[in-house]
């Protein structure tokens, strides 16, 4: 049976059954019966069916049929059906050991926090997802640009949601630095040197989403933290790797997107509403936010941190185009821009009668997100007043009965659901704050409501604590990955 567009052609096939019956339209309701049959052996249908006589089978007994599955790109009909043949010749135990053997070594190579075997059932949890997680990320990966996606596609006719299966340039560099924790640099590289040039615009920004070859995907606004999450990501590559060279050669592509978030950061203080209102990271508000806030000050001090590293050879950049007078101006204009987003925060998003800080400029509704300022962003030390009452005020709104962490207060995505991205976020500020056992308790409930194939969500069911909407999703993973990186270092 082959299903064929102008593009692709899908192509199911036993390798030793004959076909006993087909059917090509009609066969959601026939094939429940069993009874699929049709005289046509070519239409234009989205639906079909094919069955295989299988004989008896006796009590207790079982039979196996190899059932092949190709998805190539459309060629003439000889040559797919050329194709068929030269897999019917396969041996598949060979190929199917040959796979289980290049995943296994795959694993090996890329266990990157040199985890061993586990010696509980607690422990064999954490490992099982963590291998899962080093599976996972190869498949989400274009390997031509190195773009992400957030998660395979869950929702084909859009009955809820947007579907999943672009390239967030924000979940894309939290999934790199998952990467380079488990040696998959070279995949990470390749996402900041071809995917995030091919998809910058001229004016430094880029937009909210895109597909993995680059082209611009369907987009309702735009986030200003996607485009500091680059200049973030690019240094914190570094960081893993010392390589000046990358630096280097993505220099021009910070600088480009610095300069965008220099005039934001400008229009926000002088008030001049030149800019297009901003998303939150979560797309569902408009307006000013902690969180980007946050990382637009991460990302005025990674490029204060590049121009650092690459001091030393600074005038080798293009014909002497940058000038040491030049990258000190920049650097104390960004040092001034830094005590302005602090200024501004203080001034405008803090809660004056329970000194706490607030999201954005909208509401008062707590969100998970403004751990961020904390970690991985280090615009506030965990112990500082405000930010212990922040999450004081966290615990009281977002925390489930059941241990969950809520993304914000009122979420009712998917019935508002706790998300594991929360729960880790909670973790990495409890280590980060020192508090061990509190990073246990919302670590420990990410690791026993995953998938039984050791997959995260994007959220877990409250009612049954079980994964729910998007199974193998990104960002969790990457978010555990950087959970267990700083459990092991401690």
């Amino acid at each position: 049976m082959q299903q064929y567009n102008h593009d692709y052609v899908l192509s199911i096939f036993s390798k030793d059954k004959q076909l006993l019956s087909h059917q090509l339209h009609g066969s959601f309701d026939t094939i429940k019966r069993a009874e699929i049959w049709d005289k046509d052996y070519i239409g234009m249908t989205n639906e079909s069916s094919i069955c295989y006589d299988l004989g008896t089978i006796p009590v207790q007994e079982k039979k196996s049929i190899e059932i092949c599955i190709i998805i190539q790109d459309n060629k003439n009909i000889s040559e797919l059906e050329e194709e068929v043949e030269r897999i019917k010749k396969k041996d598949l135990e060979k190929e199917y050991t040959g796979a289980k053997s290049y995943w296994r070594k795959y694993l090996k190579a890329h266990n990157g926090l040199n985890i061993k075997e586990s010696e509980n059932s607690y422990e064999e949890r954490i490992v099982d997802i963590y291998k899962r997680s080093i599976l996972l990320f190869p498949l989400l990966t274009n390997p031509e640009t190195g773009g992400i996606i957030a998660s395979p596609e869950v929702d084909e006719n859009l009955t809820k949601c947007g579907r999943y299966a672009y390239c967030w340039t924000r979940d894309a560099v939290f999934i790199t630095k998952a990467l380079d924790i488990l040696k998959m640099d070279k995949e990470t590289e390749k996402f900041y040197k071809i995917f995030c040039k091919k998809t910058q615009s001229k004016n430094g920004m880029w937009e909210q989403r895109f597909f993995t070859d680059g082209k611009l995907a369907p987009c309702w606004g735009y986030q200003i933290d996607e485009t500091a999450s680059v200049v973030y990501g690019v240094y914190s590559h570094y960081l893993y790797t010392k390589n000046e060279k990358f630096l280097k050669e993505t220099l021009q592509m910070c600088e480009r997107a610095i300069e965008f978030l220099k005039r934001y950061i400008k229009d926000i203080i002088e008030k001049t509403n030149k800019y297009h209102v901003s998303y939150d990271l979560w797309e569902m508000c408009e307006g000013i936010h902690f969180y980007s806030l946050a990382i637009i000050y991460s990302a005025f001090e990674c490029m204060k941190n590049i121009y650092k590293v690459l001091g030393k050879n600074i005038s080798d950049f293009e014909n002497n185009r940058l000038k040491e007078e030049k990258v000190s101006k920049v650097e104390k204009e960004l040092e001034e821009l830094q005590v302005e987003i602090k200024k501004y925060i203080e001034e405008n998003l803090v809660d004056k009668e329970k000194l706490t800080y607030l999201r954005n400029n909208q509401d008062q509704k707590m969100d998970i997100s403004m751990l961020g300022a904390v970690v991985p962003f280090g615009l506030f030390k965990p112990k500082e007043k405000k930010i212990e009452n922040t999450v004081e005020r966290i615990n009281l709104s977002l925390r489930t009965y059941t241990g969950g962490y809520q993304r914000f207060e009122q979420d009712h995505y998917m019935n508002g659901n706790p998300w594991p991205i929360a729960n880790l976020w909670m973790t990495l500020y409890y280590l980060e704050a020192g508090e061990k056992k509190k990073a246990k308790e919302t670590f420990d409930f990410v690791v026993k409501t995953a998938g039984r194939h050791s997959l995260l969500g994007e959220q877990i069911d409250n009612g049954i604590l079980k994964p729910n909407w998007v199974l193998g999703l990104g960002w969790s993973h990457a978010m555990f990955i950087i959970v267990l990186e700083k459990l092991y270092l401690q």
